[in-house]
């Protein structure tokens, strides 16, 4: 299946690009879209499965609803109002979203580092 995820700015693709495979597109709508960005979305990503991913707030919802008219197929990801935008929530609800859209086969997990060292001493 080829993917292409659809964000509002460049920030929401670096934050996204991190967690995901190279072969996801992810691509931009720099805003609310006019004719001719939607016409270059809908080239671009031609022949792939949709998700929209925007921000849960007021120009978010008017980006998506654009969106939703133009891409009538597309799978719509969400993150919660109280996170400031796709680009500031927190990585294990990003992935955890991602998951829940069927994403997880894309997903690069985040390196959780080495296990903590501990001795008989910490038991105390």
């Amino acid at each position: 299946m080829a993917v292409a995820i659809i964000v509002e700015g460049k920030n929401d693709r670096r934050r996204l690009r991190r967690l995901l495979a190279e072969e996801v597109d992810i691509h931009c709508s720099f805003g609310t879209p006019g004719t001719d960005q939607i016409e270059r979305l809908l080239q671009q990503t031609e022949y792939r499965d949709v998700f929209l991913f925007m921000d849960n707030d007021a120009s978010g919802k008017r980006i998506r609803g654009k969106l939703r008219d133009a891409f009538p197929d597309a799978e719509h990801i969400y993150t919660r109002r109280s996170y400031p935008g796709v680009e500031h929530t927190p990585v294990e609800y990003l992935i955890e979203q991602l998951e829940k859209a069927g994403l997880g086969e894309y997903i690069v997990y985040p390196d959780a580092g080495p296990a903590p060292r501990w001795s008989k001493e910490d038991q105390i």
